[in-house]
């Protein structure tokens, strides 16, 4: 039986934790914090330090691989897509990727007046989701349906704000046809394998960006699913190192076989991090500018794992792979990588070049992102990715 008291302290805790963080803003935001009770729209098994934490996700349902197919996102993210949405009373909103307590928390904003619609393209998942909110009496102020989101919501809608929780690869045309003209669309939107939680406002005929926040979510399903190109290398030691690219892949990614099978050589930027200091948008700054790149991850038993200091972050070029590392500097850590291969020296200078570009351009401004459905006026100053339905632009105010 849960500790109804005790869960009471913890949820006070938590408000108190994200007011101090600025992730809350708002006293409608703070006012659903304090109402919804977290604990009942977990599993069972959850303790509630778990259900309660600022920035814990807490996995509802994997697949028969064990990857995560539904969670219930952090705390913090949570109250940060709310403040971007700019909810108000009596709004109509619809969820993308159910879960029951952020559309709870949303019934909260909007009040009895307003309408919330929740969907997921899992029956189960809804099922959980209309158990817990009948539960936690949102039942009969929250929608909630199955239906695949690439294909909006037909007979619902217009929308003032469309919040989605599942992390995007493109923004379905069916979603700008249901969301006012005014209205607010707040999305984990995935960049080269780099994901930023953005809220887009129409300007004209495009969207633009008014705030971002860093965080991670579980891939979006259906039609609307994006699946990389994976390449998976055999260690000489054992094990296996995997490289995923989202939609720039080499041509010739053959080239790399065999390329673990030499000695590792490192080279160093000469820029570096202090400690504590976020470094997140030179992930960004990757996907942007740096040519080749990709998501690195390896068997504990391979040697590309063994250096306790690196990051799931490399380059490709011709037969050579590089990856970033870490090494100690006064004050904090110096950015490196760690090469292989024939062209690997190749590879580790292409991608110390862009650590360099980011420290130079990138490192002390905050880039902006639009979405051009119809890419007609398209900045020239601006990183562009091309996408299924119109091209999305990255722009920091120093260029590259």
């Amino acid at each position: 039986m849960v500790d109804t008291d005790a869960a009471a302290d913890l949820r006070e805790k938590l408000v108190a934790e994200l007011l101090a963080q600025e992730k809350i803003v708002s006293e409608a935001v703070e006012t659903a914090f304090r109402r919804v009770p977290r604990q009942q729209f977990m599993p069972a098994d959850t303790e509630l330090a778990a259900a309660y934490g600022y920035d814990n996700s807490v996995v509802t349902k994997r697949d028969d691989r064990d990857r995560a197919l539904s969670s219930v996102s952090a705390a913090y993210i949570q109250a940060a897509m709310l403040e971007m949405a700019q909810l108000r009373h009596s709004m109509t909103v619809l969820e993308i990727g159910s879960g029951g307590l952020n559309a709870a928390y949303i019934a909260e904003i909007v009040g009895p007046e307003g309408r919330v619609v929740s969907i997921d393209i899992d029956p189960e998942i809804i099922d959980r989701a209309a158990t817990a909110l009948d539960a936690t009496g949102y039942g009969s102020r929250v929608r909630a349906l199955v239906a695949d989101a690439e294909h909006g919501v037909p007979g619902e809608g217009p929308f003032d704000a469309i919040i989605v929780t599942v992390g995007a690869w493109d923004i379905a045309p069916a979603w700008l046809t249901q969301l006012r003209p005014e209205g607010v669309l707040v999305l984990p939107l995935v960049m080269n394998n780099v994901t930023r939680v953005i809220a887009f406002r129409r300007d004209g005929e495009h969207l633009v960006s008014m705030a971002a926040e860093v965080a991670g979510f579980v891939a979006m399903q259906g039609d609307g699913a994006r699946a990389d190109q994976i390449i998976e290398l055999p260690a000489p030691a054992g094990g296996t190192v995997r490289l995923s690219f989202d939609s720039r892949a080499p041509s010739d990614l053959g080239q790399l076989d065999g390329v673990l099978t030499a000695g590792a050589t490192e080279s160093w930027s000469q820029v570096t991090v202090a400690k504590g200091v976020s470094f997140a948008d030179l992930h960004l700054w990757f996907a942007c500018y740096l040519d080749g790149f990709c998501r690195l991850s390896a068997d504990s038993e391979t040697d590309v794992a063994t250096p306790k200091r690196w990051l799931p972050l490399a380059a490709v070029r011709g037969a050579g792979l590089a990856y970033l590392i870490l090494r100690d500097a006064p004050g904090g850590a110096e950015f490196g990588a760690r090469a292989y291969g024939r062209d690997g020296q190749l590879a580790a200078d292409a991608l110390n070049e862009q650590v360099q570009a980011w420290h130079r351009s990138g490192r002390h401004t905050t880039p902006t992102f639009a979405y051009w459905p119809t890419g007609p006026d398209i900045p020239t100053d601006a990183a562009a990715m091309t996408k299924t339905h119109g091209v999305l632009t990255i722009t920091w105010p120093t260029g590259s």
